[in-house]
């Protein structure tokens, strides 16, 4: 049973802190660390731009994370609708003043930083279902006059994101929505249907695609096929990490990244540097940081009393572990190249902000567990 509000409400500030979390706030900020001298290799080994932007925004959002694990989780319920809203308006706002850069357009120039809304929608999307199955009744769930405003939350910033274009936050975005709704207890048989749909119009969206897109797609089939074109990137990378052996070249060592060989080294290929540098077992080391993350948010989940809370922390942790997979696998020419950024390790303020705001909601779940939200 819950707890009565009044207790809930009046926890100590010393009852919040030691309710934190603190082998995840521990695995959060060792990853940070990490990327820091990540970041710090791909300039070269020397204290410019990329690192210097990397450890601000690393330092400002982890304390974003920490200052917002302590409002409260009805905080985040009642804010989830509004949180939606606003991220829904910046995408429409991306479509008619945002800044266009390698032919997408992606970005919101806010003076301090350019902002991408479409990660943002990541976290505001789960957060929205979240609230609503909270909302209704277990045995109504099924009930299509409650399909129908889900599939619309979903579809619609997902089309916003398309024609940006960005394909892979799209389905990043998508895959992030269809885990709430599964979790939440939507039947099977919907998600059939909804797949033979999207089947069924492949043809047509394929006619939609971008040549650079269509390329990606070819190249992940057979990247020999224009090895120094379109194939060039992957080829490099699955070089790179293959050449890490088992201990790696040493930090600051890697041929590859030195020598300009690869591509985008500092954004979505973070993780082929590590591992050219520091090999498998540096690798390991990573891949284990990341399943002790997503296993905290689990194990919250199962701490936390809400359905919300339970709903939004199952989800998060099921997209985190989509979005590592995603990433790594495109580095290892197991996927597609589709922009996904590495969580913490990859440069990018919005993908960052994004994340932390995600694993802050998260901890507020954990400081107050027992309280109920309506």
């Amino acid at each position: 049973m819950f707890q009565p509000r009044s207790i809930q409400s009046n926890l100590t500030f010393r009852d919040k802190f030691f309710s934190i979390d603190f082998i995840l706030v521990t695995a959060i900020f060792v990853l940070g660390v990490v990327s820091m001298f990540a970041m710090y290799s791909t300039d070269g080994g020397e204290f410019k731009y990329h690192t210097k932007s990397h450890i601000i925004r690393f330092g400002v959002f982890f304390l974003m994370f920490f200052i917002i694990s302590f409002f409260q989780i009805r905080f985040w319920y009642q804010t989830s609708t509004l949180m939606y809203v606003s991220f829904f308006i910046l995408l429409l706002g991306v479509k008619y003043f945002g800044l266009t850069s390698s032919g997408s357009q992606r970005w919101l120039n806010f003076y301090f930083m350019n902002l991408q809304p479409s990660e943002l929608m990541k976290i505001g999307l789960i957060a929205f279902l979240a609230k609503y199955y909270h909302r209704i009744p277990a045995q109504d769930v099924n009930k299509i006059k409650f399909l129908f405003l889900p599939i619309v939350a979903l579809v619609s910033p997902v089309l916003l994101v398309v024609a940006q274009p960005d394909l892979g936050t799209s389905i990043l975005i998508a895959l992030g929505g269809i885990t709430v709704a599964w979790l939440a207890g939507v039947r099977v048989k919907f998600f059939a249907y909804a797949s033979i749909l999207f089947i069924s119009l492949m043809p047509i969206a394929i006619s939609f695609l971008k040549p650079y897109q269509k390329a990606r797609i070819l190249t992940f089939l057979n990247p020999d096929r224009d090895p120094l074109g379109a194939g060039y990137q992957i080829i490099q990378s699955k070089i790179a990490i293959g050449s890490g052996g088992l201990f790696g070249k040493g930090f600051l060592n890697g041929s590859q990244s030195y020598l300009d060989y690869l591509p985008e080294k500092h954004t979505d290929f973070i993780f082929t540097l590590f591992s050219e540098e520091f090999g498998f077992l540096g690798s390991i080391f990573i891949l284990l940081l990341y399943v002790l993350i997503i296993v905290r948010i689990i194990s919250i989940g199962n701490l936390t009393r809400s359905n919300f809370g339970k709903l939004y922390c199952y989800s998060f942790a099921t997209a985190f572990f989509i979005y590592v997979t995603v990433n790594m696998g495109m580095v290892l020419g197991l996927l597609p190249i589709v922009g996904a950024p590495l969580p913490i390790m990859s440069y990018g303020g919005s993908s960052m902000m994004a994340i932390m705001l995600g694993l802050g909601i998260v901890m507020s779940c954990k400081i107050y567990k027992d309280t109920p939200v309506n």
